[in-house]
């Protein structure tokens, strides 16, 4: 283990407020990891980031590409939690300011917010990924034991040559970015989403709706329709043409 940005972990525990924080050169997955220390009963809030991952994954299995410069993040949360999928989405409300804070983008800017949110886990900036979040869970019978959060955030690292269209680094429109740019006001915001309520509020439901990249558009999975934006609960909305109906998970095509 060592720092980030030269900074000590110790120092970033600290800094950010968490129980323990762990910084590896290399990893296979921060999400394994915090998994590990999961089972290890370690506390809740307790951080793992990686220089480079070797076996990052988004939802369903899919390969991200985690090399070095970016931030590749996995935190440990213990019951209470609001649902995953609540707290990804919310988790994408906050990467979305933090995105344009750091590119210096004002989000009531007369030309829209530059940081879309696209369901259930992406974050674009001018169409292109910026950053992705996984929530995953581990039970024991009907019991929660804990969910472990995996973000990843392309801030300075190089964007593979045919991904170039579909994905963007922060260092593109601010070439001097610091990863610590983004986990200042990312982290520290992270613990506090555990507190909210099993429920996106109405102010959460209108920000979102403000950045729902998917609305309006025509969706060929995980159903057939427009997606008609998001329910409290964070379901995606897809109507169908014979009515609207909810959609809880899957992976998101357009047609």
């Amino acid at each position: 283990m060592s720092g980030l940005d030269g900074i000590p972990s110790s120092v970033l525990a600290r800094r950010w407020g968490v129980p323990q924080c762990g910084v590896f050169r290399t990893l296979p997955s921060t999400l394994d990891a915090v998994h590990d220390l999961g089972a290890q009963d370690a506390p809740s809030g307790t951080l793992v980031l990686a220089e480079e991952q070797t076996a990052g994954r988004g939802r369903d299995g899919r390969t991200w590409r985690s090399p070095p410069g970016g931030v590749w993040l996995g935190m440990l949360l213990r019951p209470p939690l609001p649902p995953a999928g609540v707290l990804s989405l919310r988790i994408g409300l906050v990467l979305a300011d933090v995105v344009e804070a750091v590119l210096g983008i004002r989000a009531t800017s007369l030309s829209g917010p530059r940081a879309a949110l696209k369901w259930p886990n992406d974050v674009l900036v001018d169409d292109r990924k910026v950053a992705g979040i996984l929530c995953e869970t581990r039970w024991q019978g009907d019991a929660l034991q804990w969910l472990a959060v995996g973000i990843g955030v392309n801030v300075a690292n190089e964007i593979p040559a045919e991904f170039v269209n579909h994905a963007v680094s922060l260092s593109e429109f601010r070439p001097n970015v610091r990863r610590i740019d983004v986990l200042d006001p990312l982290v520290p915001t992270l613990l506090r989403l555990t507190t909210h309520d099993a429920r996106l509020s109405e102010f959460e439901c209108a920000a979102f709706a403000r950045r729902d990249w998917l609305r309006g558009r025509h969706l060929r999975a995980p159903l057939g329709g427009l997606a008609a934006g998001i329910r409290p609960d964070g379901a995606l909305l897809v109507d169908t043409g014979a009515g609207t109906t909810m959609v809880r998970d899957g992976h998101v095509e357009l047609s």
